[in-house]
């Protein structure tokens, strides 16, 4: 487990997705660390499409190396805390660098994907299914 950086000026920024919500911490870069949650990036995104949705919203704007991620997640599944802490982060460098935003919104990493699960109705099996 990585602590925390020391520094105290961070940016903060609360992604969503579903019903995932991630509150995203940049911290400027020390040796640059992804805390999720109390556990590092590779073992709480196991798989390599996972971290690189993560990664998404660095590589578009060719920030990776600059910044410390501190996260913490909950609520949903796992894609849907990954998506959200893409989302987080993108919001983190708007307010970073405000000349960034085009690039991102370019990317679609600044809208909420607001799709839920539709709820269950009486008399039917699913949502839909009778």
């Amino acid at each position: 487990m990585e602590k925390k950086p020391s520094t105290k000026e961070y940016y903060r920024a609360i992604g969503r997705r579903k019903t995932a919500t991630a509150v995203v911490k940049l911290f400027k870069a020390t040796k640059t660390s992804y805390d999720i949650n109390g556990k590092g990036l590779e073992v709480y995104f196991p798989t390599a499409d996972l971290q690189k949705i993560v990664f998404d919203a660095f590589t578009a704007v060719e920030g990776a190396g600059k910044y410390d991620v501190v996260v913490t997640t909950k609520g949903s599944g796992i894609h849907s805390q990954a998506e959200a802490v893409r989302h987080g982060i993108a919001r983190c460098l708007v307010a970073i660098d405000s000349e960034l935003r085009p690039v991102l919104k370019k990317g679609k990493m600044l809208k909420r994907d607001p799709r839920q699960k539709e709820r269950r109705k009486f008399g039917l099996k699913k949502a839909r299914k009778a």
